[in-house]
C-alpha cells in the first residue's frame, strides 16, 4: 500500500537529520496518513479511504465527501478520488431521473 493521499497526493518527502554537529543523514517524512470511513449521502453508504489529516478537515470544512468531490476540479484529486466521484455523479444522476417520475 502507497504511502500517498487518496484526494490530494501527498506522499513521502526526503530531507536530512542535521545533528548539532552539523552532520547529516538522509531521512523520510511521512505523510500523517489515517483510514478513515466518510459518509457519502449520496451512495447512502460509508466509504474508506486512506486520506491526511489535511484532506480530512477538507472534506468537512466544505461540507462532507459529497460537496467536496463536487465542488473539487478533476486534476486536482488523484485517481482514487476520481473514481469515487464519478459513482456519486451516477448516482445523483439516476436519482435526478427518477424523482420526477415517481412525483
Amino acid at each position: 500500500m502507497a504511502r500517498r493521499c487518496a484526494f490530494t497526493g501527498k506522499g513521502v518527502q526526503t530531507g536530512n537529520n542535521v545533528s548539532h554537529a552539523h552532520n547529516k543523514t538522509r531521512r523520510r517524512f511521512l505523510p500523517n496518513l489515517q483510514r478513515t470511513s466518510l459518509y457519502s449521502d449520496t451512495l447512502g453508504q460509508m466509504v474508506r479511504l486512506r486520506l491526511s489529516t489535511r484532506a480530512i478537515r477538507t472534506i468537512e470544512h466544505n461540507g462532507g465527501l459529497d460537496a467536496f468531490l463536487l465542488s473539487t476540479a478533476n486534476v486536482k484529486l488523484g485517481e482514487e478520488a476520481r473514481r469515487l466521484k464519478r459513482r456519486i455523479q451516477k448516482a445523483a444522476a439516476k436519482t435526478d431521473a427518477a424523482a420526477p417520475a415517481a412525483g
